[in-house]
């Protein structure tokens, strides 16, 4: 797909459009304009569709056979070594249900009950409600932006190692600051974690989704004491659409976390969907021509996002993401306190999350999903807008 037939036909998408297919995002709060979520508004590639409409047809809608989870393993494994440089072996591909699941598999493996999983913040959510919920603390690192990007501060990492953090958190490219880690600071990462024996659970979901010149590095390939320290989750979900399919994968590296799978017998996989497999199988060997087009959509998107809030929202920030399609809106100079996603859900009728839930350093910060067509974009920043003039006077 071109980038004027992406512009064109997603342009042409509008809110009735959306709130018709019912999805989580467009019904949960009704007359809103939905910005909460991490999925996109464009559909599918026809590749998954044929597939998928295939898969129907036939009636291919039982258990998962070994040939469909083999082909996907392989499928996999080739999408990481052209577009990333990585040679992963299929059989170190691993299929879970969702990258969550990969990260229970990681928590369990790679620490002990009571240990701290230390999570840079702001974080993806469940990031944070997850250790708790396996018996483990969370230590929050906040980040630090320097010169307009944002960065982990690896000197607060290695103090929290100190304090009895065995496993560290890294999404890259990041949910939700959006930035895209160079080699360099994947190499000052694993050395941090290499100082203080611990390990790494790498969530690389948003990977087929960079902007130029930034270029997705799997941590794992930096060093051969990363790979010896690290388990990697990714999926097709997010740059295909697919959230809804419960089906990711999880990337070995090393012989603990293979002797962890085995002794687990394989039950983190339990519950991948066999019509997911088909999806990101039809996603990773048919679906790049459109992921291309949506990758120079949401480009469009992420700077006229920039441009939009300096024009219409004086005060609030933004920083221009590297990857993803979600970006974080500074609002702390308004003076707004308290759940900043509800106020704007009742004053702007926009559906942002609150920052709040992304950790302590993003209070007073709303997380902006921009996957949507740009005529929705201006209209909720438009809103956002006539809020805050409204509460000024």
């Amino acid at each position: 797909m071109s980038i004027a037939e992406a512009a064109h036909l997603y342009d042409a998408i509008t809110e009735a459009d959306l709130r018709d297919v019912g999805s989580v995002k467009w019904t949960r709060f009704p007359g809103t304009i939905g910005m909460f979520i991490a999925e996109m508004d464009f559909g599918v590639a026809p590749a998954i569709a044929q597939a998928v409409g295939d898969a129907m047809t036939s009636g291919f809608t039982g258990y998962l056979p070994k040939p469909t989870s083999e082909a996907l393993q392989q499928a996999t494994a080739r999408w990481y070594a052209e577009h990333y440089g990585w040679d992963v072996p299929a059989g170190d591909v691993r299929l879970v249900s969702d990258v969550i699941v990969a990260y229970e598999f990681a928590i369990t493996a790679y620490t002990s009950p009571g240990a701290a999983v230390i999570v840079p913040t702001p974080a993806y959510m469940p990031f944070l409600d997850v250790p708790l919920r396996l018996g483990r603390r969370v230590i929050e690192v906040p980040s630090i932006e320097i010169d307009g990007r944002w960065t982990m501060d690896l000197d607060a990492v290695a103090k929290a190692f100190d304090e009895g953090g065995e496993l560290l958190v890294l999404c890259n490219p990041h949910n939700p600051l959006g930035t895209v880690a160079t080699r360099d600071e994947l190499l000052a990462i694993e050395k941090t974690v290499s100082d203080a024996g611990g390990h790494v659970f790498s969530d690389e979901i948003h990977a087929p989704l960079v902007y130029a010149p930034a270029a997705h590095i799997p941590y794992a390939t930096v060093s051969d004491a990363a790979a010896g320290h690290t388990i990697t989750a990714t999926s097709a979900s997010k740059a295909w659409n697919l959230a809804g399919f419960k089906c990711a994968q999880l990337i070995l590296s090393n012989d603990d976390s293979r002797a962890a799978w085995d002794a687990d017998g394989g039950w983190a996989g339990h519950g991948t969907a066999t019509i997911g497999v088909i999806a990101q199988l039809a996603a990773y060997t048919g679906g790049e021509e459109w992921l291309n087009g949506v990758t120079e959509y949401l480009d469009g998107n992420r700077r006229e996002l920039a441009a939009l809030v300096a024009e219409h929202l004086p005060g609030v920030r933004v920083t221009v993401p590297e990857g993803t399609y979600i970006a974080l809106l500074d609002f702390r100079e308004t003076g707004l306190t308290g759940d900043l996603g509800e106020w704007f859900r009742e004053h702007a009728g926009v559906a942002m999350t609150d920052g709040a839930a992304c950790g302590q350093a993003a209070v007073g910060y709303t997380r902006f999903v921009f996957a949507t067509p740009r005529p929705i974009m201006r209209e909720a920043i438009l809103r956002i807008a006539k809020a805050l003039e409204n509460r000024a006077a």
